[in-house]
């Protein structure tokens, strides 16, 4: 079963939206990790709140099985869909990559949907 795994939100104000997940939806502060602040909404997702401009911003993770991952990518390759290794190396059809998300590091693949919504596959087997 595919689920989100984790979201990327742009923030004017950390402090401010720390606290307000925090201390408003009651979820937990897990701390830094590189640019973003992680916020652990449930066992397996998390937000990932990023200033104005940080690079990979806005994106939207999807936590796949292992056999759902592969059948994915081989689907995003038959299609000649672009896709990398990182949020920053779209385009330049090597990968799977290996980032950290929800549940830790695991192999993942960075590619746009026809809007131009950065996406990210992953998988965690």
């Amino acid at each position: 079963m595919t689920t989100i795994d984790h979201i990327i939100l742009n923030t004017n104000d950390i402090a401010a939206s720390v606290d307000f997940y925090t201390e408003v939806l009651g979820f937990k502060n897990e701390g830094e990790d590189g640019p973003f602040t992680v916020i652990r909404v449930s066992e397996e997702f998390t937000l990932q709140l990023a200033p104005w401009g940080t690079k990979g911003n806005e994106h939207y993770a999807f936590a796949m099985s292992r056999a759902d991952f592969d059948a994915a990518f081989s689907r995003i390759k038959d299609k000649q869909v672009p896709y990398g290794d990182s949020f920053h190396s779209v385009g330049n059809n090597s990968g799977p990559g290996s980032e950290s998300g929800a549940r830790g590091a695991g192999p993942t693949v960075y590619f746009f949907d026809p809007n131009h919504h950065l996406i990210e596959i992953r998988t965690y087997e």
